[in-house]
């Protein structure tokens, strides 16, 4: 089970709840919907893989969670959601009989990730990155951002621009949703044998056999099981390492000192420091 990482964060393993039709007491209610929110670089293609396998193995439906997709769902059955900005529509949020897993990750991994992924993904994956800007210039992000000779003047733009926003995504979250389950990537990616996974499946409340296929999806496509020998092109050309915690040993002292300046409340907020004085982790 994923460690709570704010005294506010709880209600992990709670049931939903309803009110039961005599109107004397509060009764379980089994989720029926099951969604998965990422933040940019938390864990996206990776989740993308999982979810994908899962349906197939369950043979369940999926749908990208937007406002649209919400008034198509079905009435009856099991249903898996997903959203790579974690902005689930409001409507969807306020039900209680949906089952959301939630993944942020370490906001400096995430910088050193996006700056390096953005220098090189093409159009095909991330079209706002080849779309002129008039505050860039007409140049494109990426144009940008490879226009930057010094290294960390590259990932201080980045700080500035793209990380800024994935940042308030991750804080705007609702951490004090019952209906959540909240996981670090740094512990799903070190859950070798599929335990988070599987406890989210059982609070799904699928059976025994689903949820080892569940588990098997979750393997299949983790860098640490099925992924690890041979990975297929839509992930390689995401994920350089996939490994937890690399910013220790690549964030230079002078971007540190600029995060721990600008951003420094938020990882206390998200959990990932009690203070500002980590700059001395640096490798």
């Amino acid at each position: 089970m994923a460690v709570p990482f704010t005294q506010g964060i709880q209600g992990m393993n709670q049931m939903t709840h309803s009110m039961d039709q005599a109107g004397q007491g509060i009764v379980p209610v089994a989720p029926r919907i099951l969604c998965v929110g990422t933040h940019h670089k938390t864990g996206t293609i990776w989740m993308q893989q999982v979810f994908k396998a899962l349906a197939a193995a369950l043979d369940l439906p999926k749908f990208s969670m937007w406002k649209r997709a919400v008034k198509r769902l079905p009435t009856e059955g099991r249903v898996l959601g997903t959203n790579w900005d974690s902005a689930f529509p409001a409507t969807l949020m306020e039900r209680d009989d949906v089952l959301f897993l939630h993944i942020i990750r370490d906001p400096r991994d995430v910088l050193l990730s996006g700056a390096r992924y953005h220098e090189t993904a093409p159009a095909r994956k991330e079209d706002w990155l080849h779309e002129p800007r008039a505050e860039f210039g007409g140049q494109t992000y990426q144009q940008k951002l490879l226009s930057i000779a010094d290294p960390d003047e590259r990932i201080l733009f980045e700080m500035e621009h793209k990380h800024a926003e994935t940042l308030q995504q991750m804080l705007a979250w609702d951490y004090d949703n019952p209906n959540s389950i909240e996981w670090r990537y740094e512990d799903l990616i070190a859950d070798t044998n599929c335990t988070l996974f599987r406890d989210a499946l059982t609070r799904f409340g699928l059976a025994p056999d689903q949820i080892e296929a569940g588990a098997k999806a979750f393997w299949d496509n983790s860098l640490f099981g099925g992924m690890a020998a041979q990975r297929n092109a839509a992930v390689a050309g995401h994920v350089s390492s996939g490994a937890a915690r690399q910013w220790p040993g690549k964030m230079s002292d002078r971007v540190a000192r600029a995060y721990c300046d600008r951003f420094g409340d938020a990882l206390i907020k998200l959990g990932y420091e009690k203070d500002t004085n980590w700059l001395g982790t640096l490798h």
